[in-house]
């Protein structure tokens, strides 16, 4: 990667990686990248930082936490295991859907050995992978009975927008339209409950996170939770910025073939635009009540900007806690 030795700035460097401008920020402040400064105070990013900057990019693909990113960077192996695990199991996940597609090949293949010509519509389905989970309803208020579809529903869905804008009722009616649960955010865990999810709570502590009874009572919650989708309201209610990114990427590591789960977040901690990687899907909820849609986290798509603006620093969002829009 840049092998001529050119210096780029940061809007260059993080066009040719990939991801924003803010995210270069952020692995500055947290120490992870260092670039040079011009003369006039501009940063300057070498072969060395980008390659640094690829790396970092690539471990967050793989569902690193930052402080993981970290520890992997000096050669600390702590916390690998659970992250490389969660990435297997993704990967078999995919090998057992291409299995199934090399049956139906050989399939068409026998058939047209004794003489029988595959349909256009079995050959479609070569290419067409197995349905996923869905939901389809009639919005509640305040869209006004507007129809709502979610397709290929995958492991973990995001769901956001600004205040007032009808998410909660939106998260609610999923949790009822796939008959799973809802996590409000009254969610005080008993003391077996929490005594249950103390390994869970060592390993995000041993990632960077806060011990704090908002994590307890949250991480009880979901243990509690039944194996159907699980629908959390506000997830970072209580947790500083350490502890949410330790948390998210604890939840990216969960098995293949958990239960789907759908977070309420206005965090960029939460979710991290640069870090949301397959199997993973944003609800935004403009602020116009128009219905929610499905946005793609890349720079230019449509509703990305929106979403963008919406999201802040669990600094910021800590400023607003327990504002609640009100609508006359």
């Amino acid at each position: 990667m840049n092998s001529s030795g050119e210096f780029l700035n940061a809007s260059e460097a993080a066009r040719r990686l990939g991801i924003s401008v803010k995210a270069l920020r952020l692995y500055e402040q947290r120490g992870l990248l260092a670039p040079i400064r011009t003369d006039a105070g501009w940063r300057a990013y070498g072969p060395n930082d980008l390659e640094r900057a690829s790396e970092i990019v690539a471990l967050r693909a793989l569902g690193f936490s930052l402080a993981q990113v970290e520890r992997v960077l000096t050669g600390d192996a702590r916390g690998l295991e659970p992250a490389l695990a969660a990435h297997q199991g993704t990967l078999e996940a995919r090998l057992r859907e291409l299995a199934g597609v090399l049956d139906r090949l050989r399939g068409l293949r026998a058939e047209l050995a004794r003489g029988r010509a595959p349909t256009a519509s079995e050959l479609a389905r070569l290419l067409t992978p197995p349905p996923g989970l869905h939901v389809a309803f009639d919005l509640p208020w305040p869209w006004g009975g507007e129809r709502f579809e979610l397709r290929d529903i995958g492991p973990l869905t995001y769901i956001t927008g600004p205040l007032g804008s009808g998410k909660t009722r939106l998260a609610m009616r999923l949790a009822e339209e796939l008959g799973g649960v809802f996590v409000g955010l009254d969610r005080r865990a008993d003391p077996s409950a929490a005594l249950k999810v103390r390994p869970t709570v060592d390993l995000l502590v041993q990632d960077g996170a806060t011990e704090s009874a908002a994590l307890i009572d949250l991480l009880a919650a979901l243990d509690q939770a039944p194996p159907v989708a699980v629908v959390v309201d506000l997830i970072e209610q209580g947790l500083d910025r350490a502890t949410q990114e330790a948390l998210i990427a604890h939840l990216r590591r969960r098995s293949a073939g958990a239960p789907p789960l759908f977070v309420m977040t206005r965090s960029s901690s939460i979710l991290d635009l640069d870090a949301v990687g397959a199997g993973e899907t944003i609800l935004f909820c403009p602020a116009n009540h128009s219905p929610p849609v499905r946005v793609v986290p890349h720079p230019g798509t449509p509703g990305y900007e929106a979403l963008a603006s919406c999201l802040a620093t669990p600094e910021v969002r800590a400023r607003s806690e327990g504002v609640r829009a009100v609508r006359r």
